[in-house]
């Protein structure tokens, strides 16, 4: 019989030890991610035990009657190892969850599986399990992704942008300089999206403190000044491009293609298996920005999903 508990911070240490031989998790699953925005949502993350043996978590946060995938991650459905499991425990886990949720006066679940791109090895269970527990498709952003091991090339115009850099004499590195890029960045939002980065520089270097390994801060820069800028995540099989800005001196050089190109190469050397630029969708997927998908289809993007799925229990 699946047990369902709810997370504790006296599970803290059990829970990173479990996401980090989960096939399906990523660094973001683990509590000093998840915990560094704690103020912002009443964590109801769930753990489900056979026997006290520990078979899957779920981040996750609660508001009145209705549970949430964590709402501070992009992605986290139950997270769970390679050995000992398949569909069937799913099933188990899936069932017994609808059993705490009616337990506890949840009614309405919001589920937001990681997509397989994440994934270590095949890890699609959940998605069998929420088709039947009558779950429904709500919310569905377009990412846009290379295959590393065979990436379709830059088109001809970002290859000349490209060589328009390198000639501008435009250079890229790895950067710790993050209130210079963030500068760069909020005034970019500001000026032409009328918006501000979710996270402040002081947030994004905490974050990076806590994984310096995996988020990374990169910096195209022209006469030792920043003039575009990318915020790597790297998780086991993907390198993940997020806070993607260019000033008007960076646009006009070029340096955003030239940048992207760099890495594309390095998470390449790196071992991983796609490059992804992230989703192009606003309104829960409802608006798509078309220039911006193009953009990255140009550079050997191709589709990826991020869905979130609804699961109502009757009342």
């Amino acid at each position: 019989m699946i047990r369902i508990i709810q997370y504790h911070s006296v599970f803290h240490r059990e829970w990173d030890e479990f996401v980090a031989s989960c096939v399906n998790a990523t660094f973001m699953h683990q509590r000093p991610y998840m915990d560094y925005h704690s103020n912002r949502f009443s964590d109801c993350s769930l753990m489900a035990y056979d026997e006290g043996k520990l078979l899957a978590v779920l981040p996750a946060n609660r508001k009145l009657s209705t549970l949430y995938s964590h709402q501070g991650l992009t992605y986290g459905g139950w997270l769970y190892r390679q050995k000992h499991f398949d569909g069937t425990v799913m099933m188990q886990i899936m069932e017994s969850t609808m059993a705490w949720m009616k337990a506890h006066n949840v009614r309405t679940w919001y589920y937001k599986p990681v997509p397989h791109i994440y994934h270590r090895y095949p890890a699609e269970e959940d998605l069998y399990a929420l088709f039947r527990v009558g779950a429904t498709l709500c919310e569905s952003n377009l990412s846009t992704s290379v295959l590393l091991s065979n990436p379709l090339a830059f088109d001809r115009g970002n290859k000349s942008s490209v060589n328009a850099a390198q000639k501008a004499g435009v250079e890229v590195r790895q950067s710790s300089d993050w209130e210079a890029y963030w500068q760069v960045l909020t005034e970019v939002l500001a000026a032409r999206h009328q918006t501000a980065p979710v996270h402040s520089v002081e947030e994004m270097k905490l974050l990076h403190s806590r994984f310096p390994d995996q988020i990374r801060l990169y910096t195209a820069s022209l006469a030792g000044q920043p003039v575009a800028g990318v915020v790597m995540f790297y998780t086991h099989t993907v390198a993940h491009s997020q806070y993607i800005a260019s000033n008007d001196e960076g646009r006009r050089v070029k340096a955003l293609p030239m940048l992207f190109h760099y890495l594309i190469a390095e998470a390449a050397k790196m071992g991983k298996t796609y490059f992804d630029f992230g989703i192009s969708n606003e309104n829960h997927g409802l608006l798509l920005n078309e220039g911006l998908l193009q953009q990255k289809s140009r550079m050997g993007g191709r589709g990826i999903v991020y869905n979130t799925y609804k699961i109502q229990l009757p009342f």
